[in-house]
């Protein structure tokens, strides 16, 4: 693995998201000094916080997976994440809602889900369900270790031994086709299917290889962090900040001070100055390049990922059919994914995910309310409307989001809603995202593993990136990943997560029951 040279004893973390903040944890395990700027007042990065008048909303992801990674952060300091982050274990982890009246309640617990499906689809279905839960487990296996969790240096380093089980697992194949071959029920598809969004490709063009995704979010386990998902961040700069890292907030790097192809200080808008022997830029890729003056040649311009619309509504009532998480699907399905990649119009039939935080922390909305967060695709502003077309577009779309939620069994939606925040592409751009989207660079075979865009700069011997537009990519399980990955190529060790079984769900904290204040189902 290629390693910065020279010496590393204080480095520079540009950025406190996820990425930023695992980076920094994995830095000062390896006694490193560690300063970190971030441009907000407050950690997080896309996972911040917003409080609107008492209801305390987070900004981005909503869902958590995969705790032990945000454990093995806290390790590399002496800590853990159940000693300052307490977990829910969600069951079920989604229920799934569709256009027919029919309903299913994911559970990630095997039995559970093979029991649920049975009464759902048929024993038929529970069999191939139980073949297809099989299936992702070795898929997890093959591919988490070597090109998942790895610094990839050359596009040589797939031809592995690892490589051979992937393909002899299918993983080449299109993964609505693969998941058809154990489920037939297009119900139960697109509860297995889904996930390819936050990859950016339809399921019918994604790769079988990114089931894995849909291994970490149906079968590894789905928790909620007490305090809503910012509590993530925060407790891990508080760790850092305990560790010896030396935070710079509210304030920006306008400037890399370089010189015989090493970055020797950065520069903040605040006009200090901070040398530095090495720099991690976890800021979003485009800033990165920004600062670094150009962007790296490819044969053909990044792709980015379909954007988002997100509702955050505080309402005074809630509805008994959602879950903490529900899966809200429309007829159309084909359809959506070549609206959203390929027409670039909003979806015609929308599927929706709505989040309700105060199902098990009623803490984040005031006495008696309760918070909902409802999250629509929609085409980035490269393939559907422009930055400027949703200044206008964005009311009209939230009206039309209120209108479907009621047609759906939330009755009396929009007269329920005292407060609200809402966020469209126009403002994912204003935070500096590319094409108007927080889900950045998509996940097509010529953006993934080592040709996704490097976590090492060509030119400057001392710059590493992390975050969600370079390896492994977009999710909160990849970018705190990509933080150890980066401080990795900074420390020169390989700073590998130990190999074999898939983690033992619920082994990275303790957790409390499931059943929440705000659930009355």
């Amino acid at each position: 693995m290629k390693a910065v040279p020279g010496p590393t004893d204080h480095v520079v973390v540009v950025g406190a998201g996820l990425s930023g903040l695992a980076c920094a944890l994995h830095l000062l395990g390896a006694g490193r000094r560690v300063t970190v700027v971030e441009r907000d007042s407050v950690p997080g990065g896309r996972a911040g916080r917003v409080d609107l008048d008492g209801y305390q909303v987070d900004t981005g992801p909503t869902v958590m997976t995969m705790p032990d990674l945000a454990d093995e952060a806290f390790a590399a300091v002496g800590e853990s994440l159940h000693s300052r982050v307490e977990l829910v274990a969600l069951h079920p982890a989604y229920r799934a809602s569709f256009a027919d009246g029919s309903s299913l309640d994911v559970h990630t617990d095997g039995e559970a889900m093979e029991a649920e499906v049975r009464r759902f689809a048929g024993p038929d279905q529970a069999l191939g369900y139980r073949r297809l839960r099989e299936w992702l487990e070795r898929l997890y296996r093959a591919q988490m270790r070597r090109f998942i969790d790895t610094n990839f240096d050359s596009p040589f380093q797939l031809l592995h031994p690892d490589l051979a089980r992937l393909a002899a697992l299918g993983g080449f194949g299109r993964l609505d086709r693969r998941v058809g071959r154990f489920v037939s029920d297009p119900r139960l598809r697109r509860v297995f299917t889904f996930q390819a969004l936050y990859a950016g490709v339809a399921p019918a063009q994604a790769l079988a290889a990114y089931a894995v995704i849909s291994y970490m979010d149906t079968v590894a386990g789905v928790w909620f962090p007490k305090g809503g998902m910012h509590a993530l961040p925060r407790a891990m700069a508080d760790a850092a900040d305990e560790a010896g890292a030396d935070f710079r907030w509210s304030t920006e790097v306008n400037a890399l001070e370089r010189s015989a192809g090493r970055v020797r200080a950065v520069r903040l808008t605040s006009g200090e100055r901070i040398p530095c022997d090495a720099v991690v830029l976890s800021c979003e890729l485009s800033s990165a390049y920004r600062l670094l003056g150009r962007t790296p040649r490819r044969p053909v311009s990044l792709r980015h990922s379909p954007s988002a619309v997100i509702l955050h509504a505080g309402t005074d009532r809630t509805w008994p059919a959602l879950a903490h998480h529900t899966l809200s699907f429309g007829a159309a399905w084909e359809q959506t994914f070549d609206e959203l990649t390929r027409t670039g119009s909003l979806m015609s039939d929308p599927s929706l995910l709505i989040t309700r935080p105060t199902t098990h922390d009623p803490t984040l909305a005031p006495p008696g309310r309760h918070l909902h967060y409802v999250l629509a695709p929609c085409p980035n502003t490269v393939t559907g409307p422009s930055e400027a077309a949703w200044r206008d577009l964005g009311p009209q779309y939230r009206d039309s989001l209120s209108a479907v939620l009621e047609r759906r069994g939330l009755d009396g939606f929009g007269a329920a809603v005292q407060k609200e925040l809402l966020v469209t592409p126009l403002d994912w751009a204003a935070q500096g995202h590319a094409a108007g989207s927080p889900f950045s660079v998509s996940h097509t075979f010529a953006q993934t593993g080592p040709f996704r865009p490097r976590n090492l700069v060509s030119g400057l011997d001392n710059v590493v990136l992390a975050g969600c537009g370079t390896t492994p990519g977009v999710g909160v399980p990849t970018v705190l990943i990509s933080g150890k990955l980066a401080a990795a190529r900074v420390t020169g060790d390989g700073c590998r997560r130990r190999p074999g079984r898939p983690p033992v769900v619920g082994a990275a904290a303790p957790v409390t029951p499931a059943r929440g204040t705000d659930d009355p189902s």
